[in-house]
């Protein structure tokens, strides 16, 4: 297949290696077999979502953040139709609250998101910083990564991390963490997050391929050192956890 992805504002959204979760993607899907395209949207450039088979953005400060908002804003109605027609999406760190209904910043000033979710965004000037363990139904392995906000979200219906075991999730200490709607996948979580979770690489591989009406291969690549890598981080917080 030819594949095209979008990556929405890399200069201004490129905390904690978040490129990383593109060129891993790139990689497997390229050793599959494919061909990828990655376009590289920067503010006040004009986007066909027509063909887009994979749409990301990543995470930056709460004042990158603002200035992508004011951009990406005008493409609400693109991401919420691309959102319905199940278009796989990764938005990461403070990325995810711009599809929310709204962000209120630490000055109390309102800031209306895309609305691909029904959640509110609230920032304070306390941080949650440090490493997440946790579970989601999308597949029985756990997912781990790091966050750094200062946001509390309210209103997911549909979180991706279902509960915690370690972190802060959307609004509360071990709570569900993230968004997920259609093969929209959203989270705080950092690190980046494809890289270190190699069972959620695979989902957004699936839902790539799905809705494209393409069967996914048998047996994918296995890379020994991704898979390692997730193996000593889940063992090495779960350590942490049961020794609390």
């Amino acid at each position: 297949m030819e594949l095209r992805f979008l990556h929405f504002y890399p200069d201004l959204m490129s905390l904690y290696g978040s490129w990383g979760n593109v060129a891993l993607l790139r990689r497997h899907l390229e050793d599959l077999g494919n061909t990828v395209t990655v376009e590289e949207i920067r503010p006040g450039e004009q986007v066909s979502f027509e063909d887009a088979d994979f749409i990301f953005m990543g995470a930056g400060t709460e004042r990158s953040q603002k200035a992508a908002l004011e951009d990406f804003s005008h493409f609400g109605k693109d991401i919420r139709d691309a959102a319905d027609e199940g278009v796989a999406m990764l938005f990461c760190g403070t990325a995810m609250q711009l599809l929310g209904q709204s962000i209120t910043d630490a000055a109390g000033t309102y800031f209306m998101g895309v609305r691909v979710g029904n959640f509110s965004c609230i920032q304070g000037k306390k941080r949650f910083v440090g490493d997440v363990y946790g579970h989601t139904d999308l597949y029985q392995s756990p997912i781990v990564g790091f966050m750094n906000s200062c946001t509390l979200i309210s209103g997911v219906v549909t979180p991706l991390l279902t509960e915690l075991s370690m972190g802060f999730g959307n609004e509360q200490e071990r709570g569900p963490e993230g968004f997920r709607k259609n093969n929209v996948f959203a989270s705080e979580l950092t690190g980046p997050i494809l890289v270190k979770n190699p069972p959620l690489m695979r989902k957004v591989i699936a839902a790539i391929y799905s809705r494209r009406g393409e069967a996914l291969p048998e047996s994918l690549p296995v890379y020994p050192m991704e898979e390692e890598s997730f193996r000593i981080a889940c063992q090495e917080l779960k350590t942490r956890i049961e020794t609390k």
